[in-house]
């Protein structure tokens, strides 16, 4: 049986028992405590705390994730940053027996596969100290599991990976019960019967709620009788595509493109911060292993074009982003190039390579630390992550000024610049379109330096466009005002929040007339007025995909 045939009947099976079936949300959530959709239940988060669903009680989907935690040990036989998470789900409607039965008829009848075993949660299993040492073993799932025909022998319990959740800082979270086919975990019924605070307090949630997932890249290997996830038909295609011996390296290269395909199609580019520099890991990563392998110059760009075929048919967006895809790729693989074979010079010249030096190789060129490692051996590699964890202060204090705007110490000139950015970005988008997004922003007392997404140099046209459409709103003397909402009301009322970090619950909203509306958190001018007028000085490339103008007032 092919993947698509697994996933298909998946879906047909809980649409036919009864589910609704609910298209995968972004990789990007709506939940600002993380950073990537890393399960299938995040998008239906708020619906197991009470507010309604618009599917009903019950749903199944086949959900995009990505996981940042297994990037290290991506080139064993299991290991994956991107994946596909099959899943049912009920917010208040049924609970542990009818999920369990599904589960096991879905396994049994329709997929014709053994059940191993079963695992449930035991909290004679959890350490003392833990906080979830006081929750009930899970006798209900035990005797539901032997209900339908189980035996005891293959009814283990366990401790701590037997409870899910939260996803975030907080949310809700529960025990799980678990199925082993061929010795490997294909299933995990969550049963969300709490609610967890970020002080890891547990309360009871009203309305219970069931999350599973069946991560399809396993369900396809147990189905397909392969050893490893690799040897599927979701992968043969790409690894057929890589040459060489070594089979972590192709394992490695084949995980990270299609990570790399996914996280471009959401509109992620190549930063050194946040998503942007995930996404530049793992293509430098890629690219790195391309290397001991000897692949030939831009050899992401046909394993990104099998990728985009493997997935067209179910992910169509990715086939519309195609274009934008292999120039992004194209860009940063030849861009990395350069910088590893500058980067490689300084190591070989490096008589003792030391933590530190290798944090100033890697803010420099980019090297993450096993990137480094991988060529060089690090010694006190400890005070890598010394020097890593200042520059992540300095960072943090950085983004605490950008969601502040310009800080404390802002001059009335500042001020007004800062408030010139949202005129700014408003009209980059209305001229070139909504696609544009603040990447950064840098203000002294004389100038705006604006960073913004776009792949090409702006014409000069384009630039009189935005120049004359901002100092026609400075001419409408627009009034700016300031409301103070939680971020889910701010985010609804259509603000534009594109900084991920994690926002407080109360956000700062700034209208300027219906021109423009952003979070921030000031301060700003009372009136468009006072900003005389707007002239750009300057506009260029900030890296890859990435423009940048200066500007001035008067």
């Amino acid at each position: 049986m092919k993947s698509y045939q697994i996933r298909k009947l998946f879906l047909d099976f809980f649409e036919k028992n009864g589910h609704k079936i609910v298209p995968s949300s972004s990789l990007l959530p709506s939940d600002p405590s993380v950073l990537f959709t890393t399960a299938g239940m995040q998008q239906f988060k708020s619906y197991y705390l009470g507010e309604k669903s618009p599917y009903g009680s019950d749903v199944a989907s086949c959900q995009k994730c990505f996981r940042t935690t297994d990037i290290e040990e991506v080139g064993d036989e299991k290991h994956l940053t991107f994946f596909e998470m099959l899943g049912n789900f009920s917010f208040g409607g049924y609970f542990k027996e009818k999920a369990i039965k599904l589960a096991y008829e879905f396994i049994v009848n329709e997929l014709k596969l053994d059940i191993d075993y079963v695992t449930i949660f035991s909290s004679e299993k959890v350490a003392d100290g833990d906080w979830r040492k006081n929750i009930p073993e899970d006798k209900d799932s035990y005797k539901i599991w032997r209900d339908v025909g189980l035996p005891e022998n293959k009814i283990r319990k366990e401790g701590i990976d037997n409870f899910w959740g939260p996803t975030g800082d907080d949310g809700p979270c529960g025990v799980t019960t678990e199925i082993y086919v061929n010795g490997i975990e294909v299933w995990n019924l969550v049963f969300n019967e709490y609610f967890c605070n970020n002080r890891r307090e547990l309360k009871k949630i009203d309305s219970p709620g069931l999350d599973t997932g069946s991560g399809l890249e396993r369900l396809v290997a147990v189905v397909q009788e392969k050893n490893t996830i690799f040897e599927t038909d979701l992968f043969e295609t790409i690894i057929g595509e890589i040459s060489g011996q070594d089979e972590r390296a192709k394992r490695i290269i084949a995980d990270h493109i299609r990570s790399v395909v996914f996280l471009i199609s959401e509109g992620i580019l190549p930063l050194n911060l946040g998503r942007g520099y995930i996404l530049r890991r793992l293509i430098r990563r890629a690219a790195r292993y391309g290397k001991l392998l000897n692949l030939p110059k831009n050899f992401l760009i046909p394993l990104a074009k099998k990728t985009i075929e493997i997935y067209k048919e179910v992910y169509p967006e990715i086939k519309l982003k195609e274009s934008d895809i292999l120039t992004v790729i194209q860009y940063e693989e030849e861009k990395f190039e350069k910088t590893l074979e500058r980067g490689l010079r300084e190591i070989e010249k490096i008589p003792n390579l030391t933590g530190e030096t290798a944090f100033l190789i890697y803010e420099t060129f980019g090297f993450p630390l096993e990137l480094i490692e991988e060529i060089r051996k690090v010694e006190n590699r400890e005070e890598f992550f010394v020097m890593k964890k200042k520059h992540q202060e300095i960072s943090r204090a950085g983004a605490e000024k950008k969601f502040g705007g310009v800080g404390k110490e802002a001059t009335e000139e500042v001020i007004k610049l800062h408030t010139a950015t949202h005129l700014l970005q408003a009209a980059l988008r209305k001229i070139l379109g909504e696609h544009v997004k603040q990447m950064g922003s840098d203000i002294t007392s004389q100038r705006l330096r604006f960073d913004f997404s776009h792949n090409q140099k702006m014409t000069q046209e384009e630039i009189k466009k935005v120049e004359d459409l901002v100092n026609k709103k400075i001419e409408e003397d627009l009034e700016i005002k300031k409301e103070e909402l939680s971020y889910e009301e701010a985010i609804e009322s259509g603000a534009l929040a594109f900084f991920k970090e994690k926002y407080p619950e109360i956000v700062n909203v700034y209208s300027i007339g219906d021109f423009s509306k952003e979070i921030c958190g000031g301060p700003h001018i009372s009136r468009t007025s006072e900003l005389k007028g707007f002239r750009i000085i300057k506009e260029e490339s900030s890296g890859a995909g990435i423009r940048r103008i200066k500007a001035v007032l008067g």
